[in-house]
């Protein structure tokens, strides 16, 4: 199944019509959204039951990890170890997962985790730490894909059974990412559609998250977009495409060209407030 889905749930008026939606409201529309509420906050477990009560049995939630996991955040002031951290993340997690609502989580790695043996092993450190959990690992930094390193980066992801998000990103110079949708887990696999926007993604002034992903993909952007979704869909079991390009309110547009180039039609989904008359 493709799921088509978007960077948070209350800001596209663009899907639901509303300036600012609930997350009932959203599932209406769509089966699968990315939450990152949990990046910046472990949050309530009772705030997770919530969410996972407010959508139908066949949405689908990805999950962004605590900073602190994917190594951006300063977690010792919080937490005495790393196990701890952990351990709070999954017992806030645990309604989310008990209802096998969890497409995966996502760890989003920073431009500075590099292809090196101390980061390799932190990796591994997070497999166990995950044991039984659909693991997406976004990496950032351009040297895990050189042809030095591709092939043990392909084979490690899927030894560990990590699903590598295929991301369209900005192709900066200094450090490029490249689009490279391949199946390293062949139960699930994860897009991240974030624009092309080079110069807003390096954005480091006090509107940079006004910048970042301010990018409105074109109809032949789209259609090579939707080929590459295809493509995995026929390796993977479960395909989860999240639109993040929404600095300009683009995000929502965009996805619903691609639901029509692939002609997905999603039933059983919350019942619309017309659908109620």
């Amino acid at each position: 199944m493709i799921r088509l889905g978007l960077t948070s749930f209350n800001e596209h008026d663009k899907l639901t019509g509303k300036k600012r939606s609930t997350l009932y409201e959203y599932a209406g529309y769509l089966p699968l959204v990315e939450m990152d509420t949990a990046y910046y906050g472990i949050p309530k477990q009772d705030s997770v039951r919530e969410w996972t009560k407010s959508v139908p049995e066949n949405f689908r939630f990805v999950m962004k990890v605590y900073s602190g996991i994917s190594c951006q955040g300063e977690w010792q002031q919080y937490y005495q170890s790393e196990e701890e951290m952990v351990e709070a993340f999954l017992t806030s997690m645990a309604p989310m997962i008990e209802s096998g609502k969890l497409f995966a989580f996502l760890i989003q790695f920073s431009g500075t985790f590099s292809c090196t043996k101390e980061n390799v092993q932190y990796l591994e450190k997070i497999r166990r730490w995950f044991t039984g959990c659909p693991i997406a690992i976004e990496l950032r930094n351009g040297s895990w894909y050189t042809a030095k390193y591709i092939k043990q980066t392909l084979s490690f992801m899927k030894h560990n059974e990590f699903s590598l998000v295929a991301v369209d990103e900005p192709q900066i110079p200094t450090n490029p990412v490249p689009f490279f949708p391949y199946v390293t887990n062949d139960h699930f696999a994860l897009f991240r559609f974030h624009g092309r926007n080079a110069a807003g993604w390096m954005a480091n002034d006090k509107d940079w998250r006004k910048k970042r992903t301010l990018y409105r993909y074109n109809t032949e952007e789209i259609a090579e977009l939707s080929e590459a979704v295809e493509k995995v869909a026929r390796e993977a079991k479960e395909i989860g495409v999240i639109f993040n390009n929404n600095s300009g309110g683009d995000a929502a547009g965009n996805l619903l060209e691609m639901k029509a180039a692939l002609n997905l039609e999603y039933d059983n989904l919350n019942p619309k407030q017309m659908d109620l008359f």
